[in-house]
């Protein structure tokens, strides 16, 4: 095993440039790989589709924009691919990366000059991004195309039949701020349902008088706050608009491992048509945590993953020994059972709160480090991570993945398969990587996981130096230093297992 601490200042140029491909998709059938199955069930190759670039919405920044529908369910997951520029390298295997739990694509392209996405493309990476079902643009099925261009014309996701918007412009709420407002007092004062989830709807109704009524008693007030009211009536507006597809917020971790990333690996495979049909992975957060599920899986099975080497940045699946910040949330966990709460609206709540954390009195300036370290994002890009990368995340799938923080970590929905105890059988090489002050996974937590990969096949790096540059969760995708060092260090590991 190679295990060490990186305090290395590293200097690679960050390849902005954007491909301007946009050009319609066509399969050849032909030419495909086999399908693939986990869980013991097989998958038909997937239809391909891809939405033109000019039918992307403006959110999209990606050059191509994919949806790939998922098996035994109603939802398309959506893939954003960056094509590499004529002058880098040629590569023998495409490159999939996988986000956290209740995020989306933005967070590996905040902008041209904070890209971890473009990066990989510009350094030869046929570089594709997958939001797995409910997270950014992922999907309903839909029953016709025209609904497809009419949908993403207007931004939406999740419903794109109803309408549920994850991503909107800022500007576009500020325009409309008091018709939000008006829409999102009458729909909650009005509410008056019987069922499972009318209690988790009488506190967000209490909760939006209270906002309401201290938003309308002010006249005459600093613009600060008048941004902050807006900010809250965006976030609002968002959540509100989700309450629509409430009900089918019904899965768990168990279905993004055995049906959307498998569905997005067969499509990757088909569309790409690399030598050997393998991909190279990446994921950050629960999208390592994937990863290394699929690695146990596949190993306890004897099957093949179809991966030729996995990183992980963050990521484990037993936080037990550690002294994770999430270990403060369990006790929520229950109470939302009792409650039979379906959903947590993370990216609401993190959106209300971050003026709080961000602006003089700085009250909830601690939510700021669990993402962060200080002084390692650009403020507006850290603002644009909290108001655009989080959505609202099932109930059931956060209460799957707390079984990580107890004994054997984490398993599958039945409690009787532990990941952790087949992933000494994998044979796919895998660099795992940690942030010194990552409050969420830290270093020991990374470790626990990473120390049961075979020895000849793991890597394991903390990045983060006493003086600082420091690493916090987001940091090792999206802090100033990550390219210099972080990126520096991946790229050397895809090129090894880029060979075919």
């Amino acid at each position: 095993m190679k295990m060490s601490f990186v305090h290395s200042d590293f200097r690679v140029p960050l390849f902005s440039g954007r491909s301007s491909y946009g050009g319609s998709i066509r399969s050849d059938p032909e030419s495909g790989p086999p399908s693939v199955s986990i869980g013991g069930r097989a998958r038909p190759p997937p239809r391909l589709r891809v939405v033109k670039y000019a039918e992307k919405p403006p959110i999209c920044t990606a050059d191509e924009l994919h949806y790939v529908p998922v098996s035994n369910s109603d939802w398309e997951v959506a893939l954003w691919r960056y094509i590499p520029p004529p002058n880098a390298p040629r590569r023998n295997r495409p490159l999939l990366l996988l986000s956290g739990v209740g995020t989306n694509a933005i967070g590996y392209d905040l902008s041209p000059e904070s890209s971890f996405a473009r990066y990989m493309s510009g350094q030869g990476f046929d570089t594709w991004v997958l939001e797995v079902r409910g997270a950014g643009l992922s999907a309903e099925k839909m029953d016709s195309e025209e609904n497809v261009s009419v949908s993403c014309e207007l931004g939406l996701s999740s419903s794109r039949e109803k309408g549920s918007i994850i991503y909107q412009d800022m500007l576009q709420y500020q325009q409309g701020s008091a018709e939000i407002r008006t829409n999102f007092f009458q729909k909650f004062t009005s509410f008056d349902g019987e069922g499972p989830y009318s209690r988790i709807i009488g506190l967000l109704r209490d909760f939006s008088k209270r906002i309401l009524n201290l938003m309308q008693r002010q006249s005459s007030i600093p613009s600060p706050l008048v941004e902050f009211q807006e900010r809250i009536a965006s976030s609002l507006e968002d959540f509100d608009r989700q309450l629509d597809v409430i009900v089918k917020y019904d899965w768990d971790f168990d279905h993004y491992l055995e049906e959307d990333v498998p569905a997005a690996m067969d499509y990757i495979r088909t569309h790409c048509k690399s030598k050997d049909h393998k991909l190279l992975a990446i994921g950050h957060s629960m999208g390592g945590i994937l990863l290394y599920a699929m690695l146990s899986r596949y190993g306890s099975e004897g099957k093949d993953t179809g991966l030729a080497s996995v990183a992980t940045l963050g990521s484990s699946l037993d936080y037990t020994t550690s002294r994770s910040s999430l270990k403060l949330l369990l006790p929520l966990v229950d109470p939302a059972k009792a409650l039979n709460v379906p959903i947590i609206p993370l990216g609401a709540l993190l959106a209300a709160a971050h003026p709080f954390a961000s602006r003089p009195p700085y009250i909830l300036s601690w939510l700021n480090a669990q993402i962060t370290a200080q002084d390692t994002m650009h403020p507006d890009l850290f603002e644009k991570l909290i108001m655009k990368n989080f959505g609202t995340v099932p109930a059931k799938l956060l209460r799957q993945l707390t079984t990580a923080f107890r004994e054997g970590g984490l398993c599958d929905r039945s409690g009787t398969f532990f990941y952790k105890d087949h992933l000494h059988k994998t044979n796919v090489p895998v660099l795992a990587i940690a942030g010194d002050q990552d409050l969420i996974c830290p270093p020991e937590a990374v470790y626990e996981t990473a120390k049961l990969i075979p020895e000849h096949l793991l890597t394991f790096k903390v990045f983060g130096e006493p003086d600082g540059p420091h690493y916090a969760h987001y940091d090792l995708v999206g802090g100033l230093m990550a390219a210099d060092q972080v990126y520096h260090c991946l790229i050397n590991f895809l090129n090894r297992h880029d060979k075919v």
